[in-house]
């Protein structure tokens, strides 16, 4: 499933590309309704393009706003206009004069008012790459929660916009073993988490892919790259720290990976890990 850094990508392609302007908008699939957001001529006036975590918003004249989830199977294909006929299974088509957006596969895409995009936004929790955010949820909830700090970090209520990915890389970074009750996390150390996935993530939206490790070079074209070149633990075998044995296992039905010499098992996460 993408990360954050993905969909804020997506978000600032797509508004520079269509923003501002009149944009066909159409269904081949027939699963997406566009008759109440498009005139007689199929069209819309697209005034923005927003992110908030996993969620994409297309806000629309006077008061329409698309609500995308890309899901597991979701993408985006982009292409110049005139583009060639949409696959028969694009649930979206924004066409610009120069440029149209295809959305296949998504596990949502509807058509909201903005109380509903209110509704949407109010059970997250703050995202690292909006300039709105405000950590101060997220430290309380590390300092009250029982709860694994692995399995916090993916929970999209708490901090949204992380996934598997972002999540082994950056307790790794920290030292932090995935198993640790969010509560023994000091006070300092949440602020540097905080801090740390904000960095990455925005990194991850200028790279365009997930990149955590320094100074790496890439010795073949970006898209050749893979993505265990650019971790520390995360598809890994080995640690890229200290060449240590890469431990994965199951928490919350999602795949943990960590160095249990980079990241010890300490106090609670000690007494109770498998």
């Amino acid at each position: 499933m993408p990360e954050g850094h993905t969909i804020h990508r997506a978000a600032r392609d797509h508004e520079r590309d269509l923003g501002g302007r009149r944009v066909k908008v159409s269904s081949p699939q027939g699963r997406f309704d566009t008759e109440a957001l498009a005139d007689a001529d199929g069209c819309a006036s697209l005034r923005s393009v927003e992110a908030y975590g996993k969620h994409l918003f297309y806000r629309f004249e006077p008061d329409f706003v698309v609500h995308v989830h890309l899901g597991l199977f979701g993408r985006f294909h982009r292409r110049r206009s005139p583009a060639p006929p949409p696959r028969a299974t694009t649930r979206l088509r924004l066409e610009g004069d120069t440029i149209t957006i295809d959305l296949v596969g998504p596990t949502a895409c509807d058509l909201l008012t903005p109380e509903e995009m209110r509704a949407i936004t109010a059970r997250l929790g703050p995202d690292p790459l909006r300039a709105d955010a405000r950590p101060r949820s997220f430290y309380a909830h590390l300092a009250r929660s029982r709860s694994p700090v692995g399995a916090v970090l993916m929970d999209q209520s708490v901090i949204c916009g992380v996934g598997n990915v972002y999540r082994a890389e950056v307790l790794h970074l920290l030292g932090i073993h995935p198993d640790t009750p969010a509560k023994e996390i000091p006070p300092e150390t949440a602020r540097a988490m905080w801090r740390l996935v904000v960095g990455l993530l925005r990194r991850g939206v200028e790279e365009k892919r997930i990149v955590t490790t320094r100074g790496l070079v890439l010795a073949k074209p970006r898209e050749r790259v893979l993505r265990a070149e650019s971790t520390h633990v995360y598809g890994r075998r080995t640690c890229r720290s200290c060449q240590g044995e890469v431990a994965t296992y199951t928490l919350r039905a999602r795949t943990v990976y960590c160095c249990e010499s980079c990241q010890p098992r300490v106090g609670a996460a000690a007494a109770d890990g498998p």
